[in-house]
């Protein structure tokens, strides 16, 4: 859930959200003669408003902006779950944020996310990824902002993104070669549901591990897509319980009802039932999630 850092009234909403993650932002949404007030309506937010099953994370302006500056250094006075860079082209963009926070003493967990929302970001997807899994790097995640990369393409929206997906699913390979996850783009018109939930079964079928939402009335139907569904946790249940079985030990492949499962498939099982554990205890609040679980 994307929430501009200026406006307080929605922050003050955020503890009753069933949303995942909470983007805090500094850049698009805040004029830049509020900068300074959204920054200050964080700094209060922070002191008062953990978000107990939430992850937390705090969208800056550019490092080459007048602002970029003052919103890394809230960002590691905050601390929050990670910090979300925009209109990241190259891997210089991320390893300068590394090396800025690793000079403020920022602690390790403090992670980064990347908006990949220019062509240049595009084409140099697998090249950004690669360098986060490099020593002293903080990426974890990578968000699509498809707004900016049609305002520079000219590629008109549509149902069906059918001309964007060529570049999204370049996207998911970067990812999933060197092991980060991608969280789908934001659907403008919050008031369309039905392309809404199109979109995010789209998104789910490509990949993506969420979708970025700008709207309350999003929520649950994102939840609902995204989410593991109760016959999938059963299936997973049923593949652990598999290969748990002492004649199982040794084998990589397992007759299930009379469908060959292969270890890989148990791999499979044990990251969604991971994932359902997650989701539970956001809802109930009982912990926090971990890093690019959204």
């Amino acid at each position: 859930m994307s929430v501009p850092a200026i406006n307080r009234r929605a922050l003050d909403k955020l503890s009753s959200l069933e949303c995942d993650a909470v983007i805090f932002d500094l850049e698009d949404s805040v004029s830049p003669e509020k900068k300074a007030e959204a920054r200050e309506n964080l700094r209060a937010f922070f002191a008062v408003s953990p978000l107990p099953g939430k992850e937390r994370i705090i969208r800056i302006n550019a490092l080459s902006s007048n602002f970029g500056a003052d919103d890394l250094a809230l960002v590691a006075e905050l601390e929050p779950d990670a910090v979300l860079l925009p209109k990241v082209d190259e891997p210089q963009d991320v390893s300068d944020v590394s090396d800025r926070l690793a000079e403020a003493d920022a602690p390790e967990d403090l992670r980064i996310w990347a908006m990949i929302e220019t062509p240049r970001g595009i084409l140099n997807a697998a090249a950004i990824a690669e360098a986060g899994r490099t020593a002293g790097s903080r990426l974890d995640c990578f968000v699509v902002g498809l707004n900016d990369l049609r305002k520079e393409t000219g590629v008109l929206p549509q149902p069906g993104r059918p001309y964007l997906v060529p570049w999204l699913m370049q996207v998911i390979l970067a990812v999933s070669a060197y092991g980060l996850e991608a969280i789908d783009s934001v659907f403008n018109d919050f008031r369309n549901a039905g392309e809404f939930e199109a979109e995010c079964g789209q998104g789910v079928a490509m990949g993506f591990a969420g979708k970025m939402l700008i709207h309350p009335n999003q929520i649950e139907a994102a939840n609902r897509h995204f989410g593991p569904a109760e016959a999938a946790i059963a299936e997973a249940q049923a593949i652990i319980a598999a290969f748990a079985a002492p004649d199982a030990a040794t084998l990589n492949v397992v007759n299930l009802g009379g469908r060959m499962v292969e270890r890989l498939h148990l791999v499979q099982a044990e990251r969604l039932i991971h994932k359902a554990r997650l989701i539970e205890q956001r809802s109930s609040g009982t912990a926090a999630a971990p890093r690019t679980e959204v």
